[in-house]
């Protein structure tokens, strides 16, 4: 697992340059610390439905249609770490409660809920020949950290992963 971004979930820790650091983007292409959230506890096709309301945000926060190879990418990159963290709360956590999206200007962070006791952990050593075993192995190539962090009242976990945003 991560550790080399400790900031609970919700938060992404300070903007890179400070408050006053310009950016290359247009001001009206940066979400500007936006924050989506989908309730999933309860309901079926989880996986599904957390993609297709990635999708919409990462619609409305420009990145979608994407301009370009390394947007497209990018954009593509988001929803298969969604689609797995998803699918490993379905699997192993009773299911997912919630699904938190947060863009800035330079990363988007996604946040999974649920209510289980385990931890997900890349399969170690990583098989690629073996069916399953691999959602974490992926999160871990894809994105710039991951983590979990507990719930306060020791009931649950979010998990949590970082992706750059597309230049």
């Amino acid at each position: 697992m991560s550790t080399t971004r400790p900031y609970p979930p919700g938060d992404l820790g300070p903007e890179p340059g400070g408050a006053g650091a310009s950016a290359a983007v247009p001001s009206a292409a940066m979400p500007a610390g936006q924050i989506r959230r989908l309730r999933l506890a309860g309901t079926r096709g989880a996986v599904a439905r957390g993609r297709d309301f990635a999708r919409q945000a990462l619609h409305d926060w420009g990145w979608l249609p994407a301009a370009g190879a390394d947007q497209r990418a990018a954009a593509e990159d988001v929803l298969l770490v969604v689609s797995e963290l998803v699918t490993n709360a379905c699997l192993h956590a009773e299911g997912p409660e919630e699904l938190r999206l947060r863009c800035t200007s330079k990363v988007l962070r996604l946040e999974v809920t649920d209510l289980g006791a385990g931890s997900p952990a890349p399969r170690s050593p990583h098989r690629p020949g073996r069916p399953g075993g691999h959602g974490m192995f992926i999160v871990q190539r894809l994105c710039l950290d991951w983590g979990v962090v507990r719930n306060p009242d020791g009931t649950g976990k979010t998990v949590w992963a970082e992706l750059a945003a597309p230049a």
